[in-house]
């Protein structure tokens, strides 16, 4: 690379990461408030609620990088042409490939990373995340630590706890339980446990009494006890094997996917093969952003109002490529046989972006003949 590749690769690179922050910061924030209510409300700690933030981080990342990019290199090139130093280059000779050399370098860059992101990073924290969202899902402890608080941790069963002492002792436990029809039965104990068991957790209460209402004969039961186990984890109906998200999968099981496969992970085919087909597409659709949003700048002369013109013309090029990957999606969905469809953005991209270079460079030649390609 010769310095002035150098010298706007390190430009794009430090503002394609400030704008990937800042966008990546937005997202995570209005991310993040619905599932600290989440976690925080079953009675998981704030450590659970990093853990889940940071692998939802690559599905956010997948989102902001073409974004990013695309600003970066608008904000980069803006400011070139604005204090003059685009015009030294054109004036030094430089033609407008040369001058987007570096930007598809850019381009290139950031696909790869997009595609390191969505093929490998993106797919291994789905997983983990699945997972660690079951064992959350499934222990019921952290939903009963809270004290002066009457908890629902399923249906059916109602608990409040006075005290909670610093060994994990329970005080003054009352629970209220609806899960068998016809009968309503109300436990109370000043002392009690939380065990964890093989199928789940139970509540051992110390010198209580069991109150059941049978709702049909209104007859009341009072029955005493010094010690009584109370199976919770039979209220919680769970299965231990989870649906398979497309998410998770891997990109050269969803590209390979036919209808046995489908059949079996219980997944429609079009849209296994749109979805491994479209990590791919993503990626290449970032190298081209760049370049259309350098060209777009490029075409326009000096002025002292500024380049909002062109701006805004490259944000109106880029809106409608979204558009085709929507309709794009929505055929490929329908017919299986589509799904080179996903291909389209990028393809549409290349396209656009190499009519504005072509664009670019007529206008350079007009201004510097026997220029072009210097």
């Amino acid at each position: 690379m010769g310095r002035y590749d150098r010298y706007i690769l390190a430009q794009l690179a430090a503002l394609f990461g400030f704008f990937s922050l800042i966008l990546i910061s937005v997202y995570w924030v209005n991310d993040a408030v619905d599932r600290f209510d989440r976690l925080i409300s079953d009675g998981q700690t704030f450590m659970v609620f990093l853990e889940f933030s940071a692998l939802a981080l690559p599905r956010l990342m997948l989102i902001v990088l073409p974004v990013a990019a695309f600003v970066a290199t608008l904000f980069a090139f803006n400011r070139l042409i604005g204090e003059s130093e685009m015009v030294v280059l054109q004036t030094a000779g430089l033609s407008a490939l040369r001058l987007l050399r570096p930007v598809l370098m850019f381009g290139c860059l950031v696909g790869l990373l997009t595609a390191l992101i969505g093929n490998v990073l993106a797919p291994t924290a789905r997983v983990q995340l699945a997972d660690r969202e079951q064992e959350v899902e499934s222990d019921m402890t952290g939903r009963f630590l809270r004290e002066g608080e009457f908890l629902h941790p399923t249906d059916g069963l109602t608990v409040y706890i006075r005290d909670i002492t610093e060994l994990g002792d329970f005080r003054d436990v009352f629970m209220h339980d609806l899960s068998t029809p016809g009968n309503e039965t109300t436990y109370l104990a000043p002392r009690a446990l939380l065990i964890a068991a093989e199928t789940g957790p139970r509540m051992v209460m110390f010198d209580g009494l069991s109150q059941s209402l049978d709702l049909e004969t209104q007859r009341l039961s009072i029955v005493r006890f010094q010690d009584f186990t109370y199976d919770i984890g039979a209220l919680i109906q769970q299965s231990d094997a989870r649906g398979v998200d497309i998410r998770e999968l891997p990109t050269a099981t969803l590209i390979g996917a036919d209808d046995a496969l489908a059949d079996l992970l219980n997944l429609p085919l079009a849209q296994m093969l749109f979805a491994g087909h479209d990590r791919i597409a993503r990626a290449l659709f970032v190298v081209f952003t760049p370049l259309i949003a350098a060209a777009t700048l490029m075409l326009g002369s000096f002025s002292r109002l500024g380049l909002w013109p062109q701006i805004l013309a490259a944000v109106l090029i880029v809106i409608p490529l979204q558009a085709i990957w929507n309709t794009a999606e929505a055929a490929a969905l329908r017919d299986a046989d589509l799904y080179l469809l996903a291909y389209l953005q990028p393809f549409v991209a290349a396209l656009v972006a190499l009519t504005l270079a072509g664009l670019a460079m007529v206008g350079r030649a007009r201004l510097s003949p026997g220029r072009l390609w210097a």
